[in-house]
């Protein structure tokens, strides 16, 4: 299992022709660094295929996901970065709205 202590989300679109050394450079350009144990996740235009960049620590793992149908939920207009936290990636990738959890899953009474 490849450890990953912090997801960070990237709002620009990135080109899925792009490799290893393309999303690393990107990588680089947008967080300033690739850091180990962090994840970077990318999605293209029309949201429906995303990649993912891992450090390792030793070396980089890159990874893609296309969806058949529908599109994954990502922000449009929230700067150029955001952080994950485990549920809200676990939720981004099942294609739920994943901004909408609050600290842990937390539901409360309004």
């Amino acid at each position: 299992m490849i450890r990953v202590d912090r997801v960070w989300l990237a709002v620009e679109p990135l080109d899925m022709r792009a490799g290893t050394e393309s999303a690393l450079a990107r990588v680089v350009k947008v967080f300033g660094e690739a850091r180990p144990h962090h994840a970077y996740l990318f999605a293209n235009r029309r949201a429906n295929r995303m990649k993912v960049l891992v450090n390792d620590g030793f070396g980089v793992w890159l990874a893609a996901r296309r969806l058949n149908s529908g599109k994954f939920v990502w922000p449009r207009d929230t700067g150029s970065t955001l952080t994950l936290t485990r549920p809200q990636l676990d939720a981004l990738v099942l294609g739920l709205p994943w901004q909408r959890l609050g600290e842990a899953g937390v539901i409360t009474v309004l």
